[in-house]
């Protein structure tokens, strides 16, 4: 079973793919902001905490329950 044949037997498209790297992306721009801040900082203490909620709770599930619509009737 090559690669494209488990991605498709999960449903998973590279439309996917493309927002799971977002999400990727996102995650580590939280983490980059949260170590560059100083501890009291509001960058650290507000900002990236923010960052991270949105990247785990919004587009990492997103990633993994997108569907395409079929117009198809």
């Amino acid at each position: 079973m090559t690669s494209n044949e488990f991605f498709q037997s999960l449903g998973l498209t590279k439309t996917n793919l493309y927002i799971f790297l977002i999400a990727l992306a996102v995650l580590v721009v939280g983490y980059i902001l949260m170590a560059l801040g100083k501890t009291y900082d509001v960058v650290s203490l507000y900002i990236s905490p923010i960052i991270l909620t949105i990247g785990y709770v919004v587009v990492l599930p997103m990633s993994i329950l997108y569907k395409k619509k079929n117009n198809k009737e």
